[in-house]
């Protein structure tokens, strides 16, 4: 994929609500939407900008997809204290003077000085009067050229020629590198080219630029975007620069979102916390009195006490209602072994015997190989059940640390691990894989041994994972699977 599109792409996703966590704490768009109209009704009332002809209201045909609580989608002139464009009529040029801008000084995406034409100061003042560009402003090229953004960054004076548009806007209201970014989404460009008319030097105009349809989430959020694009963007445009390394960095870049969307999950920090929840203490305990029945009817064995969790070993503070634990209080944790494979008759049956290998899969729906019922017996294997996870303790490559949830039945052999809640009433499965999805690294740290570590059975009994209260586990999951299928959409694109 190349770049400009692997760009478009994040930018899309971002301007759909799917880029950053959405808060419900974050005051909604529509209140910012009323401050901003309170504020253009005073400027109004001062004197300060023009009364301008009422945009036309967003038809439901008009909306190209639904947006996330809390966002509003509105005209861009209805966020704007200003918008116009710069002189009509070719000014007197001079050697020296003020600086005029038009397209080419700022198609690049920046205002470049180092060639523009000037006027006078007289000519600038009487032009400034109507189009004013200042500090925190946004240029767009609306003539030839058309939708490319430029933010004002300096306090110098210059003028525009007709073929750039002014935007003025309050920073207190819109975030300007969320507005800019906005411009440069599909979204906005597909309606530029849409609206840019003409014969020859083909002209967005100015009212079809006030009527551009843009989605505007809460300032929190926005602020929250253009951290992400400010964090995602600089690799892609590392990832443009060298054609050689586009596959690498094709690579690195859904990875790395993967982890965010993985970080955010175990920190409390993707979905909604709900105070109704009964907190992971309640549920953690009803575990422990189901773990010490199941003892003592002799379905599983007995341990030794983990140690307590120290303060020290605490990496991050956890959302009210959170706990952290060690995996093995709260878990059925075992393993497997290799039944001789000098004796054929172990290896011509039909129960599955599952190695690490195939830890490098999402989901375990075959086996390496079928083993007999006598097998399972001379060697005490369990018979794991459906939705067990499997971590690889060790193996080649990348294969430590990897997890696995089994699609059918299975025993196991030495190089893995099983993994099972003792109720999916109060612990999930599938919030288990996703927290060591997120901790393979730290996992694979674990590893004892030189010419091929490995891990236990002991440390990944004694590994640390934030438990959620179960309804939150069930948003955490199911948020981090619709967010990775959209990952996994823009790494295919």
């Amino acid at each position: 994929m190349k770049s400009e599109d692997l760009k478009k792409s994040i930018l899309q996703y971002a301007m759909q609500g799917k880029l950053v966590p959405q808060y419900s704490n974050d005051e909604p768009a529509s209140e910012l939407l009323k401050r901003i109209n309170a504020e253009k009704e005073q400027l109004l009332k001062d004197g300060k900008i023009k009364k301008e002809k009422p945009l036309p209201p967003i038809t439901q045909d008009e909306i190209p997809y639904a947006l996330p609580q809390g966002w509003e989608w509105v005209r861009l002139g209805e966020i704007l204290t200003k918008l116009t464009d710069g002189a009509h009529k070719t000014p007197n040029y001079q050697s020296s003077g003020v600086s005029f801008l038009s397209v080419k000084d700022i198609s690049s995406g920046y205002i470049d000085f180092s060639n523009t034409k000037f006027i006078s100061e007289s000519e600038h003042q009487e032009l400034f009067k109507r189009c004013n560009p200042q500090k925190n402003d946004i240029l767009l090229t609306k003539v030839g050229t058309t939708g490319v953004p430029a933010i004002v960054e300096t306090d110098k004076e210059f003028s525009l020629f007709v073929s750039v548009a002014l935007l003025k806007f309050n920073n207190k209201f819109i975030d300007i590198k969320y507005l800019y970014n906005l411009i440069l989404s599909p979204l906005v460009q597909a309606q530029a080219k849409e609206n840019t008319k003409g014969i020859g030097n083909k002209n967005w105009v100015i009212d079809k630029i006030a009527q551009t349809i843009i989605p505007l989430p809460p300032l929190a959020e926005q602020k929250r975007i253009v951290e992400k694009l400010e964090e995602i963007l600089p690799l892609v445009d590392e990832y443009g620069k060298n054609e050689e390394i586009l596959s690498e960095m094709n690579q690195k870049l859904p990875k790395q979102i993967r982890q965010s969307i993985l970080q955010y999950a175990v920190q409390g920090k993707l979905v909604e916390q709900n105070p109704q929840d009964e907190p992971a203490s309640e549920l953690l305990k009803r575990i422990k009195a189901e773990k010490e029945q199941l003892i003592k009817e002799g379905k599983i064995k007995k341990e030794k006490p983990l140690p307590s969790i120290t303060q020290d070993e605490i990496p991050y503070d956890l959302p009210q209602g959170w706990q952290w634990v060690r995996l093995g209080e709260y878990t059925d944790i075992g393993t497997g072994t290799t039944p001789s494979t000098t004796n054929t008759n172990y290896y011509q049956g039909n129960i599955p015997w599952i190695t690490s290998s195939s830890t490098g899969k999402k989901f375990i729906d075959s086996a390496d190989k079928l083993i007999t019922q006598e097998a399972v017996d001379d060697y005490n294997l369990r018979i794991y059940p459906v939705n067990t996870l499997i971590i690889a303790l060790y193996g080649q490559g990348k294969t430590r640390g990897q997890i696995s949830e089994l699609l059918i039945p299975s025993a196991i052999n030495q190089a893995c691990a099983t993994i099972n809640s003792i109720n999916q009433n109060y612990l999930l499965n599938s919030y288990i894989k996703l927290v060591f999805q997120k901790q393979y690294e730290e996992i694979r740290t674990l590893a004892a041994g030189c010419a091929q570590p490995n891990l236990n059975v002991g440390k990944i009994k004694n590994t640390l994972i934030p438990i959620p209260p179960l309804e939150e586990q069930k948003r955490i999951v199911a948020k981090v699977e619709e967010l990775m299928k959209i990952v996994d959409k823009l790494e295919y694109i």
